[in-house]
């Protein structure tokens, strides 16, 4: 695909924005000191690091805006991640597709604007780093040359918190990653009034594998399971690695009885592939799974957690390669 082609797909530039998992995240460090410098550098009262979804662009970082986020419909944003350089208003008042906006007749009051697309690696603008002021004014050459260098670290570092997201040996989300997507999952359910539920899952006797075939032969157990997961479960659910051999699956829209039907399948395909190792080597794997819905009494991740992982104790204590589910 070409670049202007990846600039007119806007399902593809959602989905690599989604792929980011940052969207309505906390406040992070890095982010707030690139618009802290911006605001500082260029002298401008209000700096943000947009991120711009399909209805609505939503702010991973601001100085001198009251919200989170605002509509895409009214968005200067959404101008600038239809192109490649950087996109400048000098005076609002007087641009046609501004003037008597929200954002510019009301607060906070925005008469001049510079943002640089924010690219990802694939080459989609997922957003932009923005300067504003509320007087109109010229961005000049070395104006727009030091927030594009910022905007590069922004970049980069929307790639290192991927990365960190994601465990290298299975593909599987690491434990951080996990648990943002499980705390927006939480947000989204109470939001909506709507079912979900939580799946822990251990390999069984994982340990006599390491010691008895080496560790390269359990790391190839992880990969297969992560890849068995990653063919049985829906592009909706979320699969993470929280540490060692232990896992957990995170089943929006899914009940704790249904919840159950898709981890025993699991369960049931993990025990059906053996690992096949040089010489004829045949590996038996087989998991536990503990199954928790999202009750109305839990109001952290920590919780729910607690409530899978001790139904995952429980199938350990009632032998092994089964699955049980919180009352």
């Amino acid at each position: 695909m070409t670049t202007d082609m990846l600039l007119h797909d806007d399902e593809a530039r959602i989905a690599a924005l989604h792929r980011l998992s940052v969207l309505d995240t906390a406040v992070e460090e890095p982010f707030e000191k690139i618009v802290t410098l911006v605001r500082t550098v260029l002298a401008v009262p209000i700096a943000t690091v947009t991120l711009v979804d399909r209805d609505r662009q939503w702010f991973k970082a601001k100085r001198g805006v009251d919200a989170d986020q605002t509509p895409r419909s009214i968005s200067f944003c959404t101008h600038t991640i239809q192109q490649r350089t950087p996109f400048v208003v000098e005076n609002a008042d007087l641009d046609p597709r501004f003037a008597g906006t929200a954002l510019v007749a009301g607060p906070p009051y925005i008469k001049s604007y510079a943002g640089i697309p924010l690219r990802t690696p694939e080459g989609y603008n997922i957003g932009a780093l923005c300067a504003m002021d509320t007087r109109p004014r010229h961005f000049s050459p070395a104006d727009l040359a030091i927030l594009s260098n910022f905007a590069n670290i922004v970049c980069d570092e929307l790639e290192l918190r991927l990365i960190a997201q994601v465990d290298h040996l299975t593909g599987a989300l690491t434990r951080r990653g996990f648990v943002a997507q499980a705390e927006r999952e939480i947000a989204r359910a109470r939001r909506y009034g709507r079912p979900s539920s939580l799946v822990m899952l251990d390999l069984d006797h994982f340990k006599s594998v390491n010691d008895t075939h080496g560790h390269p032969a359990g790391d190839r157990v992880l990969n297969q399971v992560a890849r068995i997961a990653g063919g049985a479960l829906r592009p909706s659910d979320v699969f993470g690695r929280l540490g060692g051999e232990e896992f957990a699956i995170l089943l929006p829209e899914t009940a704790a009885s249904d919840a159950v039907v898709v981890a025993d399948r699991l369960r049931g395909m993990i025990a059906q592939n053996p690992v096949m190792l040089d010489g004829d080597v045949v590996i038996d794997v087989t998991a536990s799974m503990g199954v928790a819905a999202l009750g109305p009494d839990m109001t952290s991740f920590a919780q729910w957690l607690e409530r899978a992982d001790t139904m995952l104790y429980a199938a350990k204590a009632g032998g092994r390669n089964c699955t049980r589910m919180a009352a």
